[in-house]
Protein backbone atom coordinates (compact mmCIF):
# COMPACT_ATOMS: atom_id res chain seq x y z
CA UNK A 1 0.00 0.00 0.00
CA UNK A 2 1.61 3.54 -0.87
CA UNK A 3 1.87 6.28 1.83
CA UNK A 4 -1.83 7.87 1.12
CA UNK A 5 15.63 14.85 39.81
CA UNK A 6 14.93 13.85 43.92
CA UNK A 7 14.49 15.17 47.95
CA UNK A 8 17.51 12.88 49.87
CA UNK A 9 14.86 11.68 52.16
CA UNK A 10 12.34 10.54 49.41
CA UNK A 11 15.22 8.10 47.94
CA UNK A 12 16.33 6.74 51.49
CA UNK A 13 12.57 5.71 51.70
CA UNK A 14 13.03 4.01 48.48
CA UNK A 15 16.20 2.60 49.54
CA UNK A 16 14.76 1.17 52.53
CA UNK A 17 11.60 0.02 51.01
CA UNK A 18 13.66 -1.32 48.44
CA UNK A 19 15.67 -3.27 51.09
CA UNK A 20 12.31 -4.88 52.79
CA UNK A 21 11.04 -6.25 49.29
CA UNK A 22 14.57 -7.94 48.28
CA UNK A 23 14.88 -9.23 51.95
CA UNK A 24 11.06 -10.49 51.97
CA UNK A 25 12.41 -12.13 48.43
CA UNK A 26 15.53 -13.68 49.80
CA UNK A 27 13.30 -15.55 52.48
CA UNK A 28 10.82 -16.93 50.23
CA UNK A 29 12.68 -19.04 48.14
CA UNK A 30 11.66 -22.26 49.26
CA UNK A 31 12.16 -25.29 46.18
CA UNK A 32 13.54 -23.27 43.54
CA UNK A 33 17.81 -23.77 44.53
CA UNK A 34 16.61 -27.80 44.10
CA UNK A 35 15.16 -27.11 40.64
CA UNK A 36 18.26 -25.09 39.62
CA UNK A 37 20.47 -28.07 40.39
CA UNK A 38 18.92 -30.32 38.43
CA UNK A 39 19.19 -27.81 35.04
CA UNK A 40 15.43 -27.19 34.61
CA UNK A 41 14.76 -23.81 33.81
CA UNK A 42 11.67 -21.60 34.34
CA UNK A 43 9.96 -21.03 31.50
CA UNK A 44 8.05 -17.45 30.84
CA UNK A 45 6.06 -17.69 27.48
CA UNK A 46 5.19 -14.65 25.18
CA UNK A 47 2.07 -14.57 23.42
CA UNK A 48 4.03 -12.11 20.48
CA UNK A 49 7.34 -12.58 18.58
CA UNK A 50 11.17 -11.76 19.68
CA UNK A 51 11.56 -8.23 18.42
CA UNK A 52 8.55 -6.40 19.92
CA UNK A 53 7.81 -5.11 22.79
CA UNK A 54 6.49 -7.52 25.12
CA UNK A 55 9.04 -9.41 24.22
CA UNK A 56 11.68 -7.03 25.38
CA UNK A 57 10.16 -6.48 28.76
CA UNK A 58 9.89 -10.34 28.86
CA UNK A 59 13.68 -10.63 28.10
CA UNK A 60 14.62 -7.49 30.47
CA UNK A 61 12.69 -9.11 33.42
CA UNK A 62 13.84 -12.79 32.74
CA UNK A 63 17.77 -11.56 33.25
CA UNK A 64 17.13 -10.12 36.56
CA UNK A 65 14.49 -12.88 37.60
CA UNK A 66 16.67 -15.90 37.25
CA UNK A 67 19.63 -13.82 39.77
CA UNK A 68 16.79 -13.85 42.39
CA UNK A 69 15.09 -17.17 42.07
CA UNK A 70 18.23 -19.01 41.36
CA UNK A 71 17.44 -20.95 38.02
CA UNK A 72 17.60 -20.53 34.56
CA UNK A 73 14.90 -18.38 33.08
CA UNK A 74 14.46 -18.90 29.75
CA UNK A 75 11.73 -16.77 27.04
CA UNK A 76 9.68 -19.03 25.17
CA UNK A 77 7.60 -16.95 22.08
CA UNK A 78 5.00 -18.60 21.17
CA UNK A 79 3.39 -15.88 18.63
CA UNK A 80 0.00 -15.67 17.06
CA UNK A 81 -3.49 -14.75 17.53
CA UNK A 82 -2.80 -12.03 19.78
CA UNK A 83 -1.67 -13.91 22.79
CA UNK A 84 -3.86 -17.03 22.34
CA UNK A 85 -1.72 -19.40 21.23
CA UNK A 86 0.86 -18.71 24.56
CA UNK A 87 -2.23 -19.02 26.97
CA UNK A 88 -3.42 -21.94 25.40
CA UNK A 89 0.40 -23.35 26.02
CA UNK A 90 -0.07 -22.06 29.77
CA UNK A 91 -3.46 -24.14 30.16
CA UNK A 92 -1.62 -27.18 28.73
CA UNK A 93 1.91 -26.61 31.41
CA UNK A 94 2.30 -28.69 33.99
CA UNK A 95 0.93 -26.52 37.50
CA UNK A 96 4.33 -26.97 38.67
CA UNK A 97 5.54 -24.06 38.91
CA UNK A 98 7.28 -24.62 35.80
CA UNK A 99 5.65 -22.23 33.33
CA UNK A 100 5.00 -18.76 33.72
CA UNK A 101 2.95 -16.56 31.15
CA UNK A 102 4.01 -12.79 30.90
CA UNK A 103 0.81 -10.93 29.07
CA UNK A 104 -1.00 -7.82 28.90
CA UNK A 105 -4.74 -7.00 28.87
CA UNK A 106 -5.42 -8.19 25.22
CA UNK A 107 -5.00 -11.73 25.81
CA UNK A 108 -6.43 -12.00 29.73
CA UNK A 109 -9.54 -9.25 29.39
CA UNK A 110 -10.34 -9.05 26.02
CA UNK A 111 -9.46 -11.87 23.94
CA UNK A 112 -12.20 -13.85 25.91
CA UNK A 113 -15.02 -11.56 24.90
CA UNK A 114 -14.77 -11.44 20.97
CA UNK A 115 -13.49 -15.00 19.82
CA UNK A 116 -16.21 -17.85 21.08
CA UNK A 117 -14.17 -20.89 21.13
CA UNK A 118 -10.76 -18.91 22.75
CA UNK A 119 -9.54 -22.62 24.15
CA UNK A 120 -9.23 -21.29 28.23
CA UNK A 121 -10.92 -19.53 30.60
CA UNK A 122 -8.66 -17.11 32.65
CA UNK A 123 -10.75 -17.12 35.84
CA UNK A 124 -10.69 -21.13 35.39
CA UNK A 125 -7.23 -21.81 33.94
CA UNK A 126 -5.00 -19.48 35.50
CA UNK A 127 -3.81 -18.18 38.59
CA UNK A 128 -2.21 -14.52 38.78
CA UNK A 129 1.42 -14.11 39.91
CA UNK A 130 2.38 -11.15 40.24
CA UNK A 131 1.66 -7.14 38.32
CA UNK A 132 4.30 -5.16 37.33
CA UNK A 133 3.32 -2.43 35.62
CA UNK A 134 0.36 -0.26 33.29
CA UNK A 135 0.95 1.13 30.05
CA UNK A 136 -1.25 3.07 27.31
CA UNK A 137 -1.51 2.24 23.43
CA UNK A 138 -0.74 5.19 20.79
CA UNK A 139 -1.62 6.32 17.67
CA UNK A 140 1.63 6.77 15.25
CA UNK A 141 2.35 7.60 11.19
CA UNK A 142 4.76 6.21 9.23
CA UNK A 143 7.94 8.49 8.37
CA UNK A 144 6.68 9.33 5.08
CA UNK A 145 3.01 10.22 6.39
CA UNK A 146 3.21 13.80 5.66
CA UNK A 147 1.61 14.57 8.94
CA UNK A 148 3.26 15.90 12.45
CA UNK A 149 -0.18 16.19 14.61
CA UNK A 150 -3.20 14.03 14.78
CA UNK A 151 -5.09 17.23 12.70
CA UNK A 152 -2.47 17.21 10.10
CA UNK A 153 -3.02 13.29 9.87
CA UNK A 154 -7.27 13.55 9.55
CA UNK A 155 -6.62 16.63 6.84
CA UNK A 156 -4.53 14.00 4.89
CA UNK A 157 -6.71 10.82 4.78
CA UNK A 158 -9.79 13.44 3.79
CA UNK A 159 -7.36 15.45 1.00
CA UNK A 160 -4.92 12.19 0.00
CA UNK A 161 -6.74 9.49 0.60
CA UNK A 162 -10.65 10.63 0.22
CA UNK A 163 -11.48 9.69 3.68
CA UNK A 164 -10.30 6.50 3.51
CA UNK A 165 -7.15 4.82 4.93
CA UNK A 166 -5.36 1.81 6.51
CA UNK A 167 -4.41 2.17 10.15
CA UNK A 168 -2.36 -1.28 11.28
CA UNK A 169 -2.79 -2.93 14.42
CA UNK A 170 -0.89 -5.65 16.24
CA UNK A 171 -4.17 -7.78 16.74
CA UNK A 172 -7.83 -8.87 15.60
CA UNK A 173 -10.40 -8.28 18.03
CA UNK A 174 -7.98 -6.18 20.21
CA UNK A 175 -8.41 -2.48 21.53
CA UNK A 176 -6.66 -0.91 19.22
CA UNK A 177 -9.24 -1.89 16.87
CA UNK A 178 -11.60 -0.41 18.66
CA UNK A 179 -9.94 2.41 19.14
CA UNK A 180 -9.47 2.78 14.92
CA UNK A 181 -13.46 1.65 14.47
CA UNK A 182 -14.19 5.06 16.95
CA UNK A 183 -12.03 7.29 15.33
CA UNK A 184 -13.17 6.24 12.18
CA UNK A 185 -16.88 7.28 13.52
CA UNK A 186 -16.27 10.19 15.34
CA UNK A 187 -14.48 11.61 12.25
CA UNK A 188 -16.17 10.31 9.44
CA UNK A 189 -13.67 8.56 7.85
CA UNK A 190 -13.01 5.16 6.40
CA UNK A 191 -10.32 4.16 8.54
CA UNK A 192 -9.71 0.14 8.02
CA UNK A 193 -7.46 -1.87 10.83
CA UNK A 194 -5.00 -4.21 9.26
CA UNK A 195 -4.39 -6.96 11.92
CA UNK A 196 -0.46 -8.28 12.24
CA UNK A 197 0.75 -10.77 14.16
CA UNK A 198 2.00 -8.84 16.65
CA UNK A 199 3.96 -5.65 16.56
CA UNK A 200 6.95 -6.33 15.14
CA UNK A 201 5.51 -7.06 11.83
CA UNK A 202 3.56 -3.89 11.62
CA UNK A 203 6.35 -1.91 12.82
CA UNK A 204 8.06 -3.25 9.77
CA UNK A 205 5.69 -2.43 7.35
CA UNK A 206 5.44 1.18 8.92
CA UNK A 207 9.06 1.43 8.31
CA UNK A 208 8.77 0.21 4.97
CA UNK A 209 5.88 2.58 4.12
CA UNK A 210 3.36 -0.16 3.44
CA UNK A 211 0.83 0.96 5.44
CA UNK A 212 0.55 4.45 6.60
CA UNK A 213 -0.32 4.84 10.49
CA UNK A 214 -0.85 2.14 13.18
CA UNK A 215 -2.29 1.23 16.47
CA UNK A 216 -0.15 0.06 19.21
CA UNK A 217 1.17 -0.01 22.48
CA UNK A 218 3.63 3.29 23.75
CA UNK A 219 6.30 0.39 24.46
CA UNK A 220 6.16 -0.94 20.69
CA UNK A 221 6.91 2.79 19.12
CA UNK A 222 8.84 4.36 21.62
CA UNK A 223 12.45 3.62 19.80
CA UNK A 224 11.18 4.26 16.49
CA UNK A 225 9.79 7.42 17.45
CA UNK A 226 12.91 8.61 19.19
CA UNK A 227 14.72 7.21 16.08
CA UNK A 228 12.50 9.95 13.73
CA UNK A 229 11.53 6.81 12.08
CA UNK A 230 7.82 7.18 12.81
CA UNK A 231 5.81 9.99 14.59
CA UNK A 232 3.39 9.29 17.73
CA UNK A 233 0.61 11.52 17.41
CA UNK A 234 -1.96 10.31 19.93
CA UNK A 235 -1.91 8.50 23.79
CA UNK A 236 -4.28 7.10 25.43
CA UNK A 237 -4.76 6.93 28.96
CA UNK A 238 -5.84 10.15 31.27
CA UNK A 239 -2.20 11.77 31.32
CA UNK A 240 0.48 12.29 28.71
CA UNK A 241 3.56 10.07 29.49
CA UNK A 242 6.69 10.99 30.82
CA UNK A 243 8.21 9.01 27.94
CA UNK A 244 6.46 11.04 25.35
CA UNK A 245 5.75 14.23 27.24
CA UNK A 246 5.21 16.20 23.40
CA UNK A 247 2.00 14.00 22.84
CA UNK A 248 -1.30 14.63 23.72
CA UNK A 249 -4.00 12.64 25.20
CA UNK A 250 -6.92 11.46 23.16
CA UNK A 251 -8.64 13.26 25.59
CA UNK A 252 -7.18 16.10 25.38
CA UNK A 253 -8.60 16.14 21.56
CA UNK A 254 -12.03 15.58 22.33
CA UNK A 255 -12.01 11.98 22.33
CA UNK A 256 -13.45 10.51 25.76
CA UNK A 257 -13.78 6.92 27.23
CA UNK A 258 -10.46 5.74 26.74
CA UNK A 259 -9.09 6.48 30.06
CA UNK A 260 -8.36 3.26 31.52
CA UNK A 261 -4.93 1.62 31.29
CA UNK A 262 -4.15 -1.52 30.29
CA UNK A 263 -1.97 -3.05 32.37
CA UNK A 264 1.10 -6.15 32.53
CA UNK A 265 1.51 -9.50 34.54
CA UNK A 266 2.47 -12.60 34.85
CA UNK A 267 0.12 -15.83 34.95
CA UNK A 268 0.44 -19.09 36.26
CA UNK A 269 -1.40 -22.40 35.34
CA UNK A 270 -4.29 -23.39 37.85
CA UNK A 271 -3.83 -25.28 40.51
CA UNK A 272 0.45 -24.07 40.79
CA UNK A 273 1.19 -24.34 44.17
CA UNK A 274 1.07 -21.17 46.05
CA UNK A 275 4.68 -21.67 47.54
CA UNK A 276 5.86 -20.86 43.76
CA UNK A 277 3.28 -17.91 43.43
CA UNK A 278 4.09 -16.04 46.53
CA UNK A 279 7.80 -17.50 45.72
CA UNK A 280 7.31 -15.62 42.21
CA UNK A 281 5.65 -12.82 43.28
CA UNK A 282 8.28 -11.72 46.08
CA UNK A 283 11.13 -12.05 43.60
CA UNK A 284 9.00 -10.07 40.71
CA UNK A 285 8.66 -7.51 43.97
CA UNK A 286 12.31 -7.09 44.39
CA UNK A 287 13.26 -7.10 40.25
CA UNK A 288 11.22 -4.05 39.98
CA UNK A 289 11.85 -2.18 42.88
CA UNK A 290 15.36 -1.64 41.19
CA UNK A 291 15.84 1.94 40.25
CA UNK A 292 17.66 0.52 37.50
CA UNK A 293 15.15 -1.62 36.36
CA UNK A 294 12.39 1.00 36.76
CA UNK A 295 14.61 3.29 34.23
CA UNK A 296 14.82 0.68 31.87
CA UNK A 297 11.07 0.14 31.69
CA UNK A 298 10.07 3.47 31.52
CA UNK A 299 12.44 4.39 28.99
CA UNK A 300 10.19 1.61 27.23
CA UNK A 301 6.73 3.50 28.24
CA UNK A 302 5.73 1.66 30.83
CA UNK A 303 4.68 3.02 34.02
CA UNK A 304 5.85 0.75 36.64
CA UNK A 305 4.61 -0.36 40.04
CA UNK A 306 4.53 -3.79 41.36
CA UNK A 307 1.06 -5.46 41.88
CA UNK A 308 0.74 -8.76 44.37
CA UNK A 309 -1.48 -11.36 42.72
CA UNK A 310 -4.84 -10.11 44.77
CA UNK A 311 -4.19 -6.69 43.38
CA UNK A 312 -3.56 -7.64 39.67
CA UNK A 313 -7.04 -9.59 39.92
CA UNK A 314 -8.99 -7.06 40.72
CA UNK A 315 -7.29 -4.88 38.28
CA UNK A 316 -8.21 -7.52 35.82
CA UNK A 317 -11.57 -7.16 36.64
CA UNK A 318 -12.08 -3.63 36.38
CA UNK A 319 -10.15 -3.62 33.24
CA UNK A 320 -12.62 -6.43 31.71
CA UNK A 321 -15.77 -4.74 33.08
CA UNK A 322 -14.72 -1.38 31.26
CA UNK A 323 -13.86 -3.09 27.95
CA UNK A 324 -17.05 -4.77 27.76
CA UNK A 325 -19.24 -1.83 27.89
CA UNK A 326 -17.08 -0.59 24.81
CA UNK A 327 -17.25 -3.84 23.00
CA UNK A 328 -20.93 -3.83 23.46
CA UNK A 329 -21.21 -0.46 22.63
CA UNK A 330 -19.68 -1.34 19.29
CA UNK A 331 -21.64 -4.14 18.19
CA UNK A 332 -19.07 -6.31 17.73
CA UNK A 333 -20.33 -9.69 17.89
CA UNK A 334 -17.69 -12.55 19.17
CA UNK A 335 -15.99 -14.90 16.14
Amino acid sequence: MSLHRTDPRLWNRRRVLAGGLAAAAATALPGLPTRAETGRPLRILVGFPPGGGTDAIARALADKLKDRLGVPVVVDNRPGAGGQIAAQALKAAPADGSTVFLTHDHTISILPQVVRHAGFDPERDFVPAGGFATFVNCFAVAGGTPANTFAEYLDWVRKAGGGQSAVGIPAPASTPEFLVRLLGERYRLDLVAAPYRGSAPLIGDLLGQQIPAGVASVQDFIEQHRAGKLRVLAVLGGQRQAALPQVPTFAELGLQGFEDTPYYGFYAPAGTPRGFIDTFSAALAQVVAVPAMQQRLAAMGLTVGYMAPAQLAQRERAYTTTWARIIRASGFQPQ
